[in-house]
């Protein structure tokens, strides 16, 4: 074997060899202990046999402290970076329709695909709670494995951490994203002008339903699912027949209101809902009236909110309707002059009542 012996690390067969070996290495213990987070062998069982054999690529195969890239390649996709990060605390790890892998991946993915840019990184970083079950862990990382592919993206570099029994509640992730803007796209809540349209891409509140559903507090059947999905590829479909988007964002925590409150505010305009044409499912309804909640505020996790100048909105609707994930999309309301920074929601009466930001929580660690 002809290994250089002043840097053997540089010889593609080492390279190979050594990854031959990480790979053999499995995790012999059923529950995580604090010795996974030490930087030793237990680590490095951890590491290779549970995150580098499911999200596997070659940046990541590297194992450096840094994911590095060459930039030539991504110039010609775009000429800005998008850069996001965010963190999962769901309660439970897996609910109807999704799990917290799923989300952490997804999450971040729509983060970036709001402001027009192409995903193509993820870091992933977890703290684990020693005694967690290795299995729930490896469930986790083989769902975020599934849904990168789905997104067309890749993780490319994290961390371990691992704290005392009762010092983190089983597992939180956090996952940070990078993306590319395509050139001429400016999609910003600074755009949004009166006259403009608002377009939903279909159902709100089933990722806040199912999660209720999943905490065991209410004795209801139900086969309420939540929304989480991948939003890139319905972005590009909506920017392809129409770059000259206003706003876009995906309404997670705090609802469809939220959403609308943050551009009106940002804005300096006012915006009018119509409450007959805003899609819930029967069962969120349902679910809603029993426990006191308003649909507007509960957590979505595959929505987008987009805001179009009217001339352009049957177009994109039509466009939005083509794809899987927008086939329910519809018009809900419309940006006005007046009262700027105000929600209004036009009532299946005919009246009208402000649709106010969010006061507390109604249902924490939603993701």
């Amino acid at each position: 074997m002809n290994i250089s012996p002043t840097n053997p690390i540089q010889n593609p067969l080492f390279q190979k060899i050594e990854q031959a070996r990480r790979r053999q290495s499995k995790v012999q213990d059923t529950h995580i202990t604090l010795a996974h987070g030490s930087g030793g062998k237990a680590m490095r069982d951890l590491i290779d046999d549970i995150f580098v054999s499911n999200f596997d690529n070659p940046i990541l195969s590297q194992l450096e402290d840094q994911a590095s890239f060459n930039l030539a390649p991504l110039l010609q996709q775009g000429d800005r970076l998008a850069f996001t990060t965010d963190s999962y605390v769901v309660d439970p790890l897996f609910f109807t329709g999704s799990d917290i892998g799923e989300l952490a991946v997804n999450g971040t993915v729509n983060d970036l695909a709001v402001s027009g840019a192409k995903p193509l990184y993820l870091t992933c970083s977890v703290i684990l709670e020693e005694g967690l079950p290795v299995e729930i862990l490896r469930r986790v990382a083989a769902s975020m494995k599934t849904a990168a592919k789905k997104a067309d993206v890749q993780i490319v570099t994290g961390d371990t951490k691992v704290v005392h029994r009762g010092a983190v509640d089983k597992l939180f992730i956090n996952t940070a994203g990078i993306g590319i803007i395509p050139q001429k796209v400016s999609i910003s809540v600074r755009n949004i002008q009166p006259g403009d349209t608002i377009i939903i891409n279909g159902e709100i509140g089933n990722h806040g339903a199912a999660i209720l559903i999943a905490r065991g507090e209410l004795a209801l059947e139900t086969n309420i699912e939540s929304d989480c999905q991948p939003l890139y590829s319905l972005v590009e479909t909506i920017l392809h027949v129409c770059p000259q988007i206003h706003a876009m964002r995906d309404a997670t925590r705090g609802g469809l209101a939220t959403v609308l409150n943050e551009f009106a505010l940002s804005s300096d305009v006012g915006i009018r809902l119509f409450e007959e044409s805003i899609p819930v499912r029967e069962e969120v309804n349902g679910v809603c009236e029993i426990l006191g909640l308003d649909p507007l505020y509960l957590a979505n996790e595959g929505k987008l909110v987009i805001v179009v100048a009217a001339k352009y909105a049957e177009t994109v609707l039509s466009a939005m309707k083509s794809h899987s994930a927008g086939k329910d999309a519809c018009i809900i309301g419309e940006v006005i002059t007046s009262p700027p920074g105000i929600v209004l929601l036009k009532t299946v009466f005919g009246a009208e009542r402000i649709v106010d930001m969010l006061v507390g929580d109604q249902l924490p660690r939603i993701c």
